[in-house]
């Protein structure tokens, strides 16, 4: 075994190092450390004015003085001049000075800022919705005041030159620069120097970057992968239009929803950007995750809204293939019944797809019904017809699915009523409504004394708020008895005379408009046919006779702010005289709705005391233009008219007496259509006639 010798003890110091160390550290202090550092310094060695120990209970007020020199007793050594060296330069504003476009295109976006671009258009062909968008964002624009500091300015025109970088990049410039002036700075000898408070920004876009590589990930194994391709519109070599991504997103996207892809994924785009090239590469993952089919419709409360009766509100069929729009369309639809106040739709893959097979989706509908009784009412008023007040009762699911029942009265200075409706919507079909309906009513004009009880059933397909149709019918049978009082060409006041009306009729409607409350373009062509029979049991005769009618609107912009529109109504009672015929089934004009500046159905043939008798035939014709104010933000218009109407004894129009009404109307607009004002003058009018006519409604007058 070997044997290691021991180790000499290291030394801080070396024994033969230089006096002056040796002075300081002597070798007494490496033998004897403890020994050295007890010794303290020598007296030679301490501060001349060093203080003697303080005792622990030394009072303080024996502690001796501390002097400190006075600094204005102390005496600096004289700093000599600095002379600058050639490459560095002493600006005299605090602001950064660059070099701007010698030949620039400037643009003065407001007193505050102006942005100048190359003169070469052709350099930066995006340039004015580039400054559009600037304007909208810029925060020198957005905060410019006339007590701003220099410093806020410049702080906001830093943030505006991070903006414009920002813009650049969005139509495809990555290697543009922005080159900032502030508040009377000159830019260079040769540019003049910017009012004290403006902001000059040199736009230098650069190169335009092209789209290099795009990668859709898993788009390439969808069925449709060639027409889904063509959906997203960006190819190699296009710009990079960061707006032109997101849109061919969305399109690409939107396909998908509307070919099958139940559960389409598309991760969000990424760029790389690669200055090398002056190209971008663009990755957006597309997982498509196969084709589907509708399969069936279920809700989570069947006695409420049942599955089936869902089924029937949607647009599609099972078997028929998956679009995200028919999906849609199904939560607005359930909405739209007014019996929810939210909706859940789930897509449930029940079938996985196959090779060249779409799988099967069910949907699940969660729903939160919303309150179901409604009461409701409503005031109108005519200077010819007098006050009218409307109020309803309605539980709107009494009869599940959609199955209502209605209690309404009408209480007014001409007319009473009390009935009772039955309604079920979408039956057999979307926006198919069954209604019957029973009242009892009593209407005093000045035409006939009417007391009468009916029952109505109609089937109809109508249009919504949600779905405006482009042709609309309905087909119904009446039954009414009635017990009328009309008047002789005297103006006496004849006997009740009871009738029994039977009827049957079916109208239809054709709508181009673009709004079914308040249209502002297209036109509105109906029609209208109902064979009646009637029986007057006081003289023990029948008589049959035929109602028709035709009617139509049409609406025209003629700027943005005035929507022409015009009317007509023709109408026709054929196969038997006018006295066979109940006074309340005859033809009359006049009124609100009809000719403006006339008592409610005071157009016409009339008694020697000025009552009028009805007709068999009428005809209308409006116009009108509706105005748009910036009255409270243009909710206000102002609608002159004109409106002409004659009714005849015969089964066709008399034109030798027409009366025409104008004058002029208000419109405000709100949520549920417009409450409208209507003031009308007669022209011509007769000896009974009134010299105004005030209307008060909802709604256009058509």
């Amino acid at each position: 075994m070997a044997l290691a010798a021991a180790a000499s003890p290291a030394l801080a110091q070396d024994r033969d190092t230089s006096a002056e160390l040796e002075e300081l550290i002597p070798d007494s202090a490496i033998d004897n450390p403890d020994g050295w550092a007890g010794e303290g310094v020598p007296a030679e060695n301490a501060a001349p004015d060093a203080l003697p120990p303080l005792a622990a209970d030394a009072p303080l007020d024996d502690i001796p003085d501390i002097t400190v020199p006075w600094p204005d007793e102390i005496e600096l050594a004289d700093v000599p001049d600095l002379e600058p060296t050639e490459d560095v330069q002493f600006a005299e504003n605090p602001f950064e000075v660059l070099p701007v476009l010698e030949d620039g295109f400037e643009v003065r976006v407001s007193d505050t800022t102006t942005l100048v671009f190359p003169s070469e258009r052709s350099l930066f062909p995006e340039q004015d919705e580039f400054i559009d968008r600037f304007k909208a964002l810029s925060q020198v624009e957005a905060l410019d005041s006339d007590e701003d500091s220099i410093a806020q300015l410049a702080a906001r025109a830093r943030a505006d030159e991070e903006l414009l970088i920002r813009l650049m990049r969005i139509y495809g410039y990555y290697s543009g620069e922005v080159l900032r002036s502030v508040g009377g700075i000159s830019p260079g000898e040769e540019a003049a120097s910017l009012a004290e408070g403006a902001v000059r920004f040199d736009v230098l876009p650069g190169p335009q970057y092209t789209i290099g590589a795009v990668d859709l990930g898993e788009l390439a194994q969808a069925d449709d992968s060639d027409l889904l391709r063509d959906a997203f519109e960006i190819r190699a070599g296009d710009p990079v239009l960061q707006d032109k991504i997101v849109e061919e997103q969305f399109d690409l996207d939107t396909a998908l929803g509307a070919n099958g892809y139940a559960f389409a994924e598309i991760d969000a785009p990424e760029l790389l950007i690669d200055h090398a090239r002056d190209e971008g590469d663009l990755t957006m993952i597309v997982r498509p995750n196969g084709k589907y089919n509708f399969g069936v419709v279920t809700s989570d409360r069947p006695d409420f809204l049942s599955g089936n009766h869902l089924g029937d509100i949607a647009r599609f069929d099972p078997g028929d293939l998956y679009t995200r729009e028919d999906e849609l369309d199904l939560r607005r639809a359930i909405l739209a019944t007014g019996l929810v106040s939210s909706v859940t739709i789930t897509k449930r893959e029940v079938v996985a797809p196959q090779p060249g097979q779409p799988g099967t989706v069910d949907l699940d509908v969660g729903i939160t019904p919303a309150p179901v009784r409604t009461l409701a009412g409503s005031i109108g008023y005519g200077s010819q017809e007098g006050f009218k007040i409307a109020a309803s009762w309605e539980h709107r699911n009494l009869f599940p699915p959609e199955g209502s029942l209605r209690v309404r009265g009408i209480l007014g200075t001409q007319e009473q009523l009390l009935g009772v409706t039955f309604r079920r919507n979408n039956v057999a079909g979307r926006d198919r409504i069954l209604t019957i309906d029973a009242y009892a009513s009593t209407i005093d004009t000045v035409a006939y004394d009417r007391q009468a009880i009916a029952l109505t059933g109609v089937f109809e397909r109508i249009s919504t708020l949600l779905y405006q149709k482009p042709l609309t019918w309905g087909v119904g049978a009446e039954i009414l008895a009635t017990q009328e009082s009309a008047v002789d060409v005297d103006g006496n006041r004849l006997p009740r005379e009871t009738y029994f009306v039977g009827s049957v009729f079916g109208r239809a409607e054709i709508d181009t408009t673009d709004s079914l409350l308040d249209p502002r373009k297209g036109f509105r062509l109906g029609g209208f046919v109902a064979p009646e029979i009637s029986r007057n049991n006081d003289i023990k005769t029948n008589s049959f006779y035929v109602r028709t009618e035709a009617t139509g609107s049409y609406y025209q912009p003629v700027s943005e702010r005035v929507v022409a529109a015009g009317r007509f109504r023709l109408a026709s009672i054929n196969g038997a005289p006018l006295e066979a015929i109940a006074p309340s089934r005859r033809l009359y004009a006049g009124g609100g709705s009809s000719v403006r500046g006339y008592g409610y159905q005071a157009i016409g043939p009339i008694t020697a005391d000025g009552v009028p008798t009805g007709g068999l035939s009428a005809f209308e014709l409006s116009a009108e233009a509706r105005i748009t104010t910036p009255l409270l933000n243009g909710l206000v218009e102002v609608v002159p008219f004109v409106d002409a109407g004659t009714v005849a004894r015969g089964t066709t129009p008399d034109f030798d007496e027409i009366k025409i009404g104008v004058g002029i109307g208000a419109r405000y607009k709100t949520g549920f259509g417009p409450i409208r004002v209507d003031v009308g003058v007669p022209l011509n009018p007769g000896e009974f006639d009134s010299s105004f006519a005030v209307y008060v409604g909802l709604g256009q007058a058509f």
